[in-house]
């Protein structure tokens, strides 16, 4: 028999490598090496043409020329988003079914409801974060709130508890807002929760209700027609997009008011290395891409180009909810 020569031994120690390598890898670093080869769907957990929705589509119009495939939206709404969130979570991690998802079932969802068993953070994979939107305190024309010192001057009243506000349920980040605003100031403005946005907005208008925590992009067609008086967004500087209303932190009693609604791109854990990195470096193709900035802007938030340290980041958002949903005693114990 003819012996092999080293450089042939050698050849054949790489091929076998190799074939090794890819049997232990199997079809994952083979999906992987060729992501996408079909259409990718993004699930949003809300009905089409609200705040969220509205992200996963400007998302994934830009998203689809980036990465080089079909990005469809498909909307499943429910409990608060987190029908979506479960189905995407439960997905198989080949980086074809994402999840744009926001503060509301990524972190406080499983803080206040008992019936939501998953964990946002620790159940999905993060690949980035999209943008943030502050939200706005408005008061009816009939109240005697008009700003933020009338605010904080009826919470230190004693005679708070008189007042009501309104947010679009309970354990939103519309209702943590008003929450966070009793705990800074000490008053006790009382939640009464909504089945969305439009009867919040009937009542406010109309003088039944006399607070209500909205979007800002949601509110605004009504302050700009005065309708409803802006008293403040909820993030603690002033919002680019509206920067004529004031922020609740620039006044002292309200300093540590900062709260935004941010929403994200997510999958399912476990997605190969390679898939992740690829939906990373599209997701920030998309967000520098100046005709994406334009249209993003139209929703009322703020293109986050530079991106946190997402651990870090989720690990605050998640303390700063449970201490919060702690003392508004809607917390449900969970870690």
């Amino acid at each position: 028999m003819k012996k092999l020569s080293n450089n042939a031994k050698r050849t054949a120690s790489c091929a076998l490598c190799a074939f090794t390598l890819l049997a232990v890898s199997g079809p994952a670093a083979l999906a992987a090496s060729t992501y996408p080869d079909r259409p990718i769907t993004i699930v949003v957990g809300y009905p089409a043409g609200g705040s969220v929705d509205l992200n996963g589509r400007v998302v994934a119009e830009t998203l689809a020329k980036k990465i080089g495939a079909n990005v469809v939206v498909e909307n499943l709404g429910g409990a608060g988003g987190t029908i979506g969130a479960q189905k995407v979570i439960r997905a198989k991690p080949d980086g074809y079914t994402l999840l744009v998802g926001s503060l509301n079932e990524i972190v406080i969802a499983s803080l206040v409801n008992p019936a939501v068993k998953y964990n946002g953070i620790t159940d999905l994979q993060a690949i980035g974060l999209i943008g943030d939107q502050p939200l706005v305190l408005a008061a009816s024309k009939t109240t005697d709130i008009k700003n933020t010192a009338d605010l904080v001057k009826v919470a230190k009243s004693g005679k708070s508890d008189s007042y009501s506000f309104g947010s679009s349920g309970v354990g939103t980040s519309l209702h943590m807002a008003g929450e966070m605003v009793n705990a800074e100031t000490g008053a006790k403005f009382l939640h009464v929760p909504y089945r969305g946005v439009a009867p919040l907005v009937t009542d406010l208008t109309s003088g039944r209700l006399p607070l209500g925590v909205f979007a800002l992009s949601s509110a605004l067609p009504q302050i700009q027609s005065g309708q409803i008086t802006a008293i403040g967004v909820t993030s603690a500087k002033r919002s680019s997009f509206s920067p004529d209303i004031a922020a609740l932190a620039e006044n002292p009693a309200l300093k540590a008011m900062d709260i935004s609604v941010w929403f994200g791109l997510f999958g399912p854990k476990g997605m190969p290395e390679a898939v992740v990195t690829k939906l990373q470096t599209s997701l920030q193709q998309v967000l520098a891409d100046p005709a994406f900035q334009e249209k993003y802007r139209t929703t009322g938030s703020n293109v986050m180009r530079t991106q946190p340290n997402l651990a870090s980041f989720f690990e605050a958002e998640h303390n700063k909810f449970k201490k919060l949903a702690e003392t508004a005693h809607i917390a449900t114990g969970r870690p």
